[in-house]
């Protein structure tokens, strides 16, 4: 029989903390040339100054060291799953950041209760997401005996890819315009057999349930 064997983030700080700022990874980005990560906004915060990696001083580039920075999408997943709250707190500083210089949130505020105007602010930035993270999503009924009509012969399944920043009430209006005959109807979206709220985004979606490959798979229903 297999042991349980637990590991305490802080013998995982040496790998996940950025030297930096002595915070969390957050936008984990990747210096190309020696392989050492930190915080995007204080890498290129720190190379406006020099050319050298602050850690082991090999140079990054001559003339233009964020040339040779990556982002490291798999490590900044692995952060935000073993440190709990932390895409929680980001993206709550994200949004105070934007209300306080004036900005639209693209974050949603009360989502429930004034998606129409959500909407319109997505419509009028519609290129904000074009070089989001993407997120392979497999869609299906909850079940398949309340949706469909056989005679309709829709697809039971459609694959499709999505900002990591979408949400789940811009999921469901995807999910009507794949199936017509639902453009009316109201529509719980589940993971798992768990509903989820229309704010949540699709990130979040992925790291609370814990899918290790994809697809992330996600099912709906009539709402009752």
């Amino acid at each position: 029989m297999e042991l349980e064997h637990r590991v305490c983030i802080r013998d995982l700080n040496p790998q996940i903390v950025c030297i930096l700022c002595a915070g969390y990874f957050i936008d984990a980005t990747t210096i190309s040339e020696c392989l050492h990560t930190f915080c995007k906004s204080c890498i290129v915060k720190y190379l406006q100054t020099t050319k050298y990696c602050p850690m082991c001083n090999v140079k990054v580039h001559e003339t233009q060291p964020l040339l040779n920075l990556k982002i490291d999408r798999t490590l900044q997943d692995i952060v935000y799953k073993v440190v709990p709250g932390l895409w929680d707190d980001e993206m709550k500083r994200r949004r105070d950041f934007e209300m306080t210089r004036g900005l639209k949130n693209p974050y949603g505020g009360s989502v429930e209760n004034n998606l129409e105007e959500s909407e319109d602010v997505y419509l009028s930035t519609q290129h904000y997401f074009m070089n989001d993270e993407l997120i392979h999503i497999c869609l299906e009924p909850y079940d398949e005996n309340d949706l469909y009509d056989q005679e309709l012969k829709y697809p039971l399944r459609k694959f499709v890819r999505c900002s990591v920043r979408a949400q789940v009430f811009h999921l469901k209006k995807l999910i009507k315009k794949i199936w017509p005959h639902l453009s009316n109807k109201e529509l719980i979206a589940l993971c798992d057999g768990e509903p989820l709220p229309d704010s949540h985004c699709l990130k979040r979606v992925w790291l609370s349930h814990n899918n290790e490959n994809p697809p992330l798979k996600l099912q709906f229903q009539l709402k009752s």
